[in-house]
């Protein structure tokens, strides 16, 4: 009996403890409903909206608590360089514009976790739209010391420029020089959306044209090294001369749109150099004469002369075509043989002192004989210097002012003096031509002057020399150049009113020659 009373004592006791603990659980369930219902319309604690703490507010409260802090509003700027700048909201009359964003970020909260949220921080970054004063906003970024002049470095692009040692690509030069709409766009955006931050990327930026990988300066580049390495080797006897690298390097000119061109004068004065160092026209020669003795004779026509016109021509085209190039110079004249003695071994010695002409071929004599040159009393000496026969021809007629003479052999060498027969002479050599002398022409035997006739060739050299020293005054000495040629006095050249001009021996004019006469004097 006892015992069956304990036994209930302990089943009422607990059913009371199961019926606390169904009430505690009931009131927990009912306290946590309470608390998740709570939270589907107020933020978990510890939650940051956008920096704000706005824990346990409604989206209502939160959007209030935000319009407040805009006056603090600060857009904070970094550019790619790393620099940072600011703008307030206050200077640009900012205000919020609610969009609803944060009743969206309250419903994405779920309720029933608020347990978890009790114990870690819940930040959120929501666009907080402003509006703002769009002139403001522009001058206040107008304002940003990355805008200053002195703080702006514009880009450079990419050249070819020349250094010590050839053209090299320079790089560009990125700057850091913006473009301010580009940039109050971007501001613009970042204010609209509430952003705190905002990193401007390249494409607000001005950027060089052209970089260094450009494909137009890689092959401008190319270009210009091939022109550099287009040596031109000349092949002259006896010389060695090159126009090098270095020398062409000087010469190039490369044009904004990368085009090359040579510097005109330089060419030119390479060209000229070239000129004056190989052109042998008219020069000073030591010469070995027939009698053992040498003597130096310069003057008349005959020698090298590069076309320097031509020439120029001819080396531009060589340096823009990109190859090396080996070639002789681009001559207007020859001479009969190449290098230092381009007189060689075959030609005619005439010496007017000795009044005695010789003829080589090839090292040999051929024939000699005496002769009868100008007249040295009237004026009519005729022309020494270093010529080359003009053209033949036979027969001839020689005119002059007041004679008319018939010849079978006509050898013309300066202007219109050559060698002739002269059948009208009967004796040779002495010194007829002091006084009785030709109008400048060599008059030579019949036979003598047959077999050179036979023989000689156009452009065979003649070698025409004085042994003392004499002023010739004649035109004919003037236009072939003649090494002993002094200017007449004005009064003596119109007293004698002919310049001692007469035949086509210097005078003894040769009718209607069709072969050329000699030149001018070119240019050294």
């Amino acid at each position: 009996m006892q015992r069956t009373r304990k036994s209930r004592r302990r089943q009422r006791r607990a059913r009371l403890i199961l019926g606390l603990i169904l009430i505690l659980i009931l009131l927990l369930g009912m306290t946590y409903l309470f608390i998740s219902l709570y939270f589907r319309k107020h933020f978990f604690p510890h939650t940051e909206i956008n920096g704000l703490k706005v824990g346990g507010m409604t989206a209502k409260e939160a959007e209030e608590k935000i319009a407040a802090d805009v006056g603090d509003y600060l857009l904070t700027i970094f550019d790619r360089d790393g620099e940072k700048y600011h703008i307030m909201g206050r200077e640009i009359d900012n205000s919020y514009v609610p969009d609803g964003s944060l009743e969206k970020a309250l419903q994405a909260q779920n309720g029933y976790a608020w347990i978890p949220a009790l114990f870690r921080e819940n930040l959120i970054d929501v666009d907080t739209p402003m509006i703002y004063s769009a002139q403001k906003l522009a001058e206040a970024v107008a304002a940003l010391p990355c805008f200053a002049p002195e703080n702006i470095t514009v880009p450079v692009n990419a050249a070819l420029e020349r250094k010590e040692e050839g053209y090299a690509i320079v790089p560009e030069v990125p700057g850091n020089q913006m473009i301010l709409e580009k940039v109050v766009a971007a501001v613009e955006a970042a204010v609209t959306a509430g952003e705190g931050n905002l990193t401007l990327t390249d494409e607000v930026y001005t950027v060089p044209e052209r970089l260094s990988s450009s494909p137009e300066l890689i092959d401008a580049l190319n270009r210009v090294n091939a022109c550099i390495g287009a040596e031109v080797t000349y092949k002259i006897s006896d010389y060695d001369e090159k126009l090098t690298s270095d020398q062409i390097l000087d010469m190039i000119e490369v044009q904004e749109d990368f085009s090359i061109i040579l510097d005109e004068k330089k060419l030119a004065d390479y060209v000229q150099k070239l000129a004056s160092k190989y052109n042998t026209y008219a020069d000073v020669r030591e010469f070995a004469t027939s009698s053992g003795d040498k003597i130096k004779i310069g003057g008349g026509d005959y020698g090298w002369v590069i076309q320097k016109e031509k020439e120029a021509e001819q080396l531009k085209e060589n340096i823009l075509s990109g190859a090396p190039t080996v070639r002789e110079p681009v001559y207007s004249q020859r001479a009969q043989v190449e290098g230092f003695e381009d007189i060689g071994t075959t030609y005619v010695e005439i010496d007017y002192t000795k009044q005695h002409m010789w003829y080589y071929e090839e090292g040999q004599l051929v024939l000699e004989s005496d002769i009868v040159s100008g007249n040295i009393a009237t004026g009519n000496g005729s022309p020494d210097g270093v010529f080359k026969i003009v053209y033949k021809q036979s027969p001839a007629v020689l005119k002059g002012e007041d004679y008319e003479s018939n010849v079978d052999y006509f050898m013309p060498f300066a202007y219109n003096v050559g060698i002739h027969d002269a059948s009208w002479r009967t004796q040779f050599g002495g010194e007829f031509y002091k006084t009785t002398g030709s109008h400048g022409c060599i008059n030579a035997p019949g036979e003598i002057a047959s077999e050179l006739y036979g023989r000689i060739k156009v452009d065979t050299p003649v070698i025409a020399y004085y042994r003392e020293k004499v002023e010739l005054t004649a035109e004919n000495c003037r236009i072939s150049n003649a090494y002993s040629y002094v200017k007449p006095p004005e009064d003596e050249k119109n007293k004698n009113g002919q310049s001692g001009a007469g035949e086509t021996e210097g005078g003894e004019g040769a009718e209607s020659p069709e072969e050329p006469q000699n030149q001018e004097i070119p240019e050294e």
